[in-house]
């Protein structure tokens, strides 16, 4: 870790000879967060930039595990691969729980020290990044934005007075999809200050590791007690009210007085496991529980299944999940109130969006998927083709053409 940047020269003819620097480019962050890390190793490996990330902590397995029902470290490198520095943090035991959670005011001396080109700030859910936002002001430093709020959710009066005082300050802004662009279209942001930097995961990682597993698909699905000519639906997520898990079991309760297999594979653990268990007791239905599973584990999940289900609410910016399993070529089943639709959801290609809340519509599209394998099979390859769209090389030409944009507008 490293918290100075140096410009950079050569020597010519035994003189020194400024060389053009590379811009330089902050990136605020709460925590590590592994849909992140991809990101900041591309933009790092850039010659024309040169980028920190600045976090407010850095937790630990008990403070990462908020929300999963377990204490866990992520399984692939977090730290390695881009410059970055730990702020102090205010809060005797700071946490990721709650907006005052975690507390960072020394962001304003780090970032006067370092004088960044351009800060990236991602987001405005936890105190640290206003935070750094009034620190960027009152330095003179261009900010932009990479939130997740999207259009799909109606606002409070409230809600919208804050966004209209709080979205000006920013120069550019990432937009990570449709819903998210439409978001910030209805607040008066102009076409020229947003710039498109697709929501991604490492697709390379999970569709590598997918392939690698395909011969041992029957082994994997048999391990969790999914039978061999079942259709297999995935659900991965925590197990909490926003991801609406019951929604999902009571399609399976609809889908048991149809002919035909079908088998669903729970991944994940969090507050309503015990309330889910029992009612599939209770019901007799299908449902392996096969608990948390970490990053490097994902693709074994991917390749059990043959087509991912997200019910969640709006509480779901976007779900990223989604992404993965079309990265290990699955099609996928979503809500109409989750953000990643009206992006990745080309209905009947990719997969199908079903009203919220709506069990029989749920199991309706579910019977779709499994009645024909065919069309199972291509819609599996449509997605894989599809998610290609959504990479980290897209975003890093996103972030790079708002850094310049910035830059430009403050020279």
């Amino acid at each position: 870790m490293g918290k100075i940047w140096h410009g950079l020269g050569a020597a010519v003819g035994g003189e020194r000879v400024r060389l053009t620097a590379p811009i330089k480019v902050a990136i605020v962050a709460t925590h590590p967060i592994q849909y992140q890390v991809p990101w900041f190793c591309a933009l790092a490996a850039r010659p024309d930039v040169q980028v920190k990330v600045y976090f407010a902590m850095l937790p630990g397995p008990r403070q990462q595990g908020v929300g999963f029902g377990t204490s866990f470290e992520w399984d692939i490198p977090m730290l390695e691969g881009y410059l970055w520095e730990q702020l102090p943090n205010a809060r005797r035991e700071p946490g990721l729980s709650t907006f005052f959670g975690s507390s960072t005011p020394g962001v304003h001396a780090a970032l006067g020290r370092d004088r960044p080109d351009a800060a990236v700030v991602t987001g405005w859910n936890a105190l640290p990044l206003l935070q750094a936002l009034w620190a960027c002001m009152r330095l003179g430093i261009p900010r932009i934005a990479r939130g997740e709020s999207n259009a799909l959710k109606a606002r409070t009066p409230a809600a919208r007075i804050a966004h209209r005082v709080l979205l000006p300050r920013f120069n550019a802004f990432l937009a990570i999809g449709k819903a998210n662009r439409d978001f910030y279209l209805r607040y008066g942001i102009p076409e020229s200050s947003l710039f498109d930097a697709p929501y991604f995961v490492d697709n390379a990682r999970f569709r590598d590791g997918a392939r690698s597993l395909a011969s041992s698909r029957n082994d994997i699905r048999s391990a969790w007690g999914v039978p061999e000519k079942a259709v297999c639906f995935l659900f991965a997520g925590k197990l909490q009210p926003k991801k609406r898990i019951f929604d999902l079991l009571r399609a399976m309760q609809l889908l048991q007085r149809e002919a035909g297999e079908r088998h669903l594979l729970v991944i994940g653990s969090g507050e309503q496991q015990e309330e889910a268990s029992t009612m599939v007791a209770r019901e007799r239905l299908p449902v392996t529980f096969a608990g948390f599973l970490n990053q490097s584990e994902m693709p074994r999940a991917y390749v059990a299944a043959d087509c991912l289900v997200l019910p969640s609410g709006y509480g779901e910016t976007w779900g990223l999940v989604v992404n993965e399993a079309m990265a290990c070529g699955l099609p996928a089943i979503v809500s109409d109130r989750v953000g990643c639709g009206p992006d990745l959801i080309v209905e009947g290609r990719t997969g199908y969006a079903f009203p919220f809340e709506d069990a029989p519509a749920l199991a309706a599209r579910m019977m779709t998927i499994a009645r024909d394998d065919e069309a199972r099979t291509r819609m599996g390859k449509q997605a894989l083709e599809h998610i290609d769209r959504y990479s980290v090389h897209r975003a890093v030409e996103g972030t790079i053409a708002a850094v310049r944009s910035v830059i430009g507008r403050a020279g």
